[in-house]
């Protein structure tokens, strides 16, 4: 199927997708929609910004009677998901006088309840505001013939699953579902085999795999250098629209607050933000007053921005499916979108698990020294200077004057520039400098409490070493392998991440004991 006419769709349809510019379906909806159109139940696995909308959508308006009852009940995880899925239904039947409503927690209840007596053919909503209203009768499941799960995996995830049942088997038994997930795991396998009847699975993850259209690297940093390792990833990426993940609330909070002290344009979205105060960040950001949206996975969930040219890991997630769904918030209809993971010592387990999951290894990205960084802000900032029309210019300019009236020019403008242009250091944690062991040059070497006695022989430490720690098996120098005890080296730049992988993960199915070897004792002996 090449394009959209070719499933010979009602005029009224064809007509909107002609005007909203939809020409070619995508995968999803290719494998979708003529399964759908038939009325089978279907599981859709495909991830967000895949056009699963519109594929559960042009069947659902397809099928849709011009008649004043609820035919479809959508449920989505979030209320941001259900607005969004609302308005691209809105879209999509744009042509045809339908009322479409979404119903959530976070708002009065009693609009709602009015805009559903006035006649809505389909309901998008929470799973607990739409439980609600059932048990209010406001919300009539009689003529309903069409249900969807959208997002179910992110649903049980959000303990979800008793409101989905009990809302299942509130509605009639004939009519067709349709579950569409990023994810299957056996909950949601479960839900299918007991609500859904032969149902078609249709798929175009290719085990989640992630995007061509991604661009994958990670930084190393240490824990106490990540905010200025942020800072310098901002400084040297063009980033138009990025999405920041962090692992807690109070996560967020601390880098939103410390990103706009140092003068970025940057707020968080958590789960302690009212729905005004959600809907005022997501609408700052849709229109790019803020480029930079710091969030945890539960309040991004349901975000939809087209518009993403970054995803930044501040926090590596523990969760290899999790990698896959945020940073597919990027790279988005045909654009090139860039994911950006930093790693610290002790997340190099994580790192792994990921790179199996996409079975893919993340190129390591380099950031500029201290000089190449203040190159580009000095450039930045002559760039700045052509603008016109600056504030108080008149009185910056008495300023200058006096300045340079009392000190050389050259002096005036370094001073300021020392002032205006500063990058930090990031030296080695104390706790990661492990002084003399005596290896080569620019190298740490380690003892191993293990050697022959589990099989250990060069190749396979080697292999070890650089699949754990994510290092190119070169930065391995000298092994030393004997039967109950081993030495080897790594470059020193990666030697606190080599040590950390390993402690924690241990080697060849074994569990081991690992320090930082001592250097050889030199003779006490003089020699005459």
């Amino acid at each position: 199927m090449k394009t959209f006419h070719e499933l010979k769709l009602s005029r009224p349809v064809q007509s909107a997708l002609d005007e909203l510019g939809f020409s070619e379906p995508t995968p999803i909806q290719q494998k979708a929609i003529p399964v759908l159109k038939e009325g089978l139940d279907v599981i859709g696995q495909a991830q967000t910004g895949t056009g699963k909308t519109a594929a559960f959508g042009i069947p659902v308006a397809e099928n849709i009677q011009m008649i004043k009852h609820v035919q479809t009940l959508i449920l989505t995880p979030t209320r941001e998901l259900a607005v969004q899925v609302a308005d691209e239904l809105k879209r999509i039947t744009k042509n045809l006088k339908l009322q479409i409503t979404a119903i959530y927690g976070g708002q009065p209840i009693y609009p709602q309840i009015n805009e559903l007596k006035r006649g809505s053919q389909i309901v998008v909503g929470t799973p607990g505001r739409i439980l609600d209203h059932l048990q209010r009768k406001t919300l009539k499941t009689e003529h309903i013939n069409t249900v969807i799960l959208d997002e179910a995996d992110e649903m049980l995830d959000m303990g979800f699953i008793q409101d989905i049942e009990l809302i299942l088997n509130r509605l009639p038994k004939k009519r067709q579902t349709m579950l569409f997930s990023a994810t299957l795991p056996n909950d949601i396998r479960k839900l299918s085999r007991r609500y859904m009847v032969n149902p078609v699975q249709v798929s175009v993850t290719k085990g989640n795999e992630t995007a061509d259209t991604i661009n994958q690297l990670f930084y190393r940093t240490f824990e106490q250098h990540k905010l200025d390792t942020m800072t310098r990833i901002i400084d040297t990426e063009n980033i138009e629209v990025a999405i920041i993940f962090c692992r807690t609330k109070k996560g967020v909070a601390t880098l939103a607050d410390a990103l706009n002290s140092k003068g970025y344009q940057a707020e968080g979205l958590h789960g302690d933000l009212t729905q005004p105060q959600r809907m005022n960040v997501m609408n700052a950001f849709r229109k790019k007053r803020i480029n930079l949206l710091i969030a945890t996975d539960i309040a991004a969930r349901g975000i939809d921005v087209a518009h993403v040219t970054h995803v930044i890991n501040y926090d590596i997630p523990e969760d290899p499916e999790q990698y896959v769904h945020r940073i597919g918030r990027t790279g988005r209809a045909g654009k090139t979108g860039m994911a950006i993971t930093l790693v610290t010592p002790r997340d190099g387990r994580f790192l792994h698990a990921i790179e199996i999951k996409i079975d893919n290894k993340i190129p390591e990205g380099v950031l500029p020294d201290g000089q190449a960084l203040l190159k580009r802000k000095f450039n930045r900032l002559k760039e700045g200077m052509s603008e016109p029309g600056k504030r108080h210019q008149a009185l910056y300019e008495s300023f200058a004057n006096e300045l340079l009236a009392e000190q050389p020019a050259e002096k005036v403008i370094s001073s300021l520039l020392a002032q205006m242009l500063s990058v930090d250091s990031l030296h080695i944690p104390e706790e990661y400098q492990f002084g003399e062991t005596g290896g080569e040059k620019g190298m740490v070497r380690f003892f191993l409490n293990v050697g022959r006695n589990i099989d250990l022989y060069p190749k396979l430490l080697v292999d070890e070493i650089s699949n754990l720690a994510s290092i190119p098996k070169k930065d391995v120098g000298r092994i030393d392998i004997f039967e109950r005890f081993s030495f080897f080296e790594v470059a020193q730049r990666i030697a606190p991440f080599v040590y950390e992988s390993l402690k924690q993960e241990g080697l060849n199915g074994s569990r081991i004991y690992l320090e930082p070897a001592k250097p050889p004792q030199r003779s006490l002996q003089t020699a005459h």
